[in-house]
C-alpha cells in the first residue's frame, strides 16, 4: 500500500519543509543575471548568522560536506604538515583517510567508539608540541555514525592552556544550525557543513565558514588545488556570481529554509533539537536499551545510535521498519554495523514526528526479536513532550497565539 507518508528518520537527509520545496519549484533561471547578486549576497550574510561569526567569510561549494572537507584542508595546509586528529567513529575515520590521501601526516588519538574528541589528550599533546609542530587540530563536533557530540569550547581552552596557533578544524556536519555552535567565540578557523542535515535542503551544497586567520594561511598554502580554491569563491562573496555553475535551486532553498530558521529563532531551534532529543532517550530508556553514546555528556541532540540486544541484528530492526511500516532509520556503520540502528531527530521535526519513530521502531524491534512491552517508550516520550509543552514555554501554538 502506498497510502498516507513515508517517514525519514535518517541523520541526513532530512526531511524538506513544504516552503522549502516549493522555492526550489521553479524554472531554471540566468546566473549571470543583473539581479542574481540579490539572492546570492543576502545568503553569505545569513549563513554567517547560522555559525555565529561576524568576523569569519563564508564560501559555498556545488558539493557536499565531504567536499567542503577538502577545501579546508587543501586551501590552508601543506604537504607534510602535522596535524592532530582523533577517531571515534565513522566520519571522524573518513576525516582522517581524507587528511593521510592529501599528504599530511597525522597524529591520530583512537577512541571507542561511543566517546567523543579527547580534550585531555589533546592538551597533552598540544603542551608537548614545544616545536610547535602541529598546524592544525581538527574536531568532529558531532560523529553521526554513533551520536556523540564533543566539546569544542573545551579544545579551544586546551589550545589556549598551550598557548598554541595551531588552526582549528571543525566538522559540524551534522551540528550547525541544530547544535550550538558559536565560531567566533570559540575562536574555530574552519568550520564545514552540508545542506542535507540543519539546513533541511537536498545534498549538494558544502558550506564553509573560514576565519582570518585561516585566511592568513591560505596565502602561505601552496597544496594543489582547482575547484575547491579560496580565491575563486572570495571573488563570489564579493559579487554574487560563482566562478561555475551553481545549483541555483539550491540557493532559491536555502534562502527559504534560513528564513524557517530566523523566524523560529536560531536559539529556539537549537532547545528545540534538545527537547526532540531528550523525548527519544527517554524511549529509549524505556525499552530497556542504551545508546552507542557512553555517558551523557556525550548525547548528541541530532541523532541517537541505539544498541539493540547482543541476540538481535539491528540490520533486521531496519529492514522491518523500512518494509513493514514505510519508515527508514540509519544503519550502523563499520564497527557498528548489525549492533545499532540510529534515529535521526534533527531538522524539519516535531515531538508527534518523533512519537511515530518510537512506534514505528518499537514494532520492528518486536518483530526482530526484542523483548520489550509495545507502547513503553512511545509513553515515556509522551509524558517528558506534554511536561515540556504544558509549561508553556516551547509551545509553537502558543507562541503564535
Amino acid at each position: 500500500m502506498n497510502n498516507g507518508t513515508t517517514h525519514l528518520f535518517v541523520p541526513g537527509p532530512t526531511n524538506i519543509p513544504e516552503p522549502v520545496r516549493r522555492a526550489m519549484n521553479v524554472p531554471m533561471q540566468d546566473m549571470r543575471a543583473p539581479d542574481f547578486p540579490e539572492l546570492v549576497l543576502p545568503l553569505f550574510a545569513d549563513l554567517k548568522r547560522i555559525f555565529r561569526t561576524e568576523k569569519g567569510a563564508v564560501f559555498l561549494f556545488p558539493g557536499s560536506g565531504t567536499g567542503a572537507w577538502e577545501a579546508a584542508i587543501s586551501n590552508t595546509l601543506n604537504r607534510g604538515d602535522r596535524v592532530l586528529m582523533s577517531r571515534f567513529g565513522q566520519f571522524s575515520h573518513l576525516w582522517v583517510d581524507m587528511a593521510r590521501r592529501l599528504g599530511l601526516e597525522v597524529d591520530c588519538v583512537d577512541v571507542d567508539w561511543g566517546e567523543g574528541v579527547p580534550v585531555d589528550e589533546y592538551r597533552r599533546r598540544l603542551h608537548d608540541d614545544k616545536h610547535r609542530k602541529i598546524k592544525a587540530v581538527f574536531v568532529t563536533h558531532n560523529e553521526t555514525a554513533t551520536g556523540v557530540t564533543s566539546d569544542v569550547a573545551a579544545v579551544r581552552a586546551a589550545l589556549d592552556s598551550a598557548d598554541h596557533e595551531a588552526l582549528l578544524f571543525v566538522d559540524g556536519v551534522s551540528s550547525i544550525g541544530s547544535i550550538e555552535f558559536r565560531m567566533d567565540d570559540w575562536r574555530v578557523d574552519l568550520a564545514v557543513t552540508g545542506s542535507q542535515k540543519g539546513l533541511m535542503l537536498p545534498a549538494g551544497l558544502g558550506i564553509l565558514a573560514v576565519s582570518p586567520k585561516a585566511l592568513d594561511a591560505h596565502e602561505q598554502s601552496k597544496m594543489e588545488r582547482c575547484y575547491f580554491s579560496f580565491e575563486d569563491m572570495k571573488a563570489a562573496t564579493a559579487t554574487g556570481y560563482f566562478p561555475y555553475t551553481p545549483p541555483t535551486q539550491l540557493l532559491l532553498g536555502l534562502r527559504a529554509s534560513l528564513d524557517l530558521i530566523f523566524v523560529e529563532g536560531l536559539d529556539a531551534v537549537i532547545a528545540r533539537h534538545h527537547r526532540l532529543a531528550e523525548g527519544v532517550r527517554r524511549g529509549v530508556n524505556a525499552w530497556g536499551l542504551s545508546l552507542c553514546a557512553k555517558e551523557e555528556k556525550w548525547w548528541s541532540d541530532t541523532v541517537s545510535a541505539i544498541v539493540v540486544p547482543a541476540d538481535i541484528d539491528a540490520k533486521q530492526v531496519i529492514a522491518h521498519g523500512y518494509t513493514r511500516y514505510r519508515t527508514s532509520f540509519g544503519a550502523g556503520l563499520s564497527k557498528v554495523a548489525g549492533r545499532v540502528f540510529r534515529i535521526g531527530h534533527l531538522g524539519d521535526l516535531n515531538e508527534v514526528m518523533c512519537l511515530s519513530a518510537l512506534a514505528a521502531a518499537e514494532m520492528s524491534l518486536r518483530d526482530a526479536g526484542t523483548r520489550i512491552e509495545a507502547g513503553c517508550g512511545v509513553a515515556a516520550a509522551q509524558e517528558w513532550y506534554r511536561s515540556e509543552i504544558n509549561r508553556g514555554t516551547n509551545s509553537p501554538c502558543e507562541r503564535a497565539a
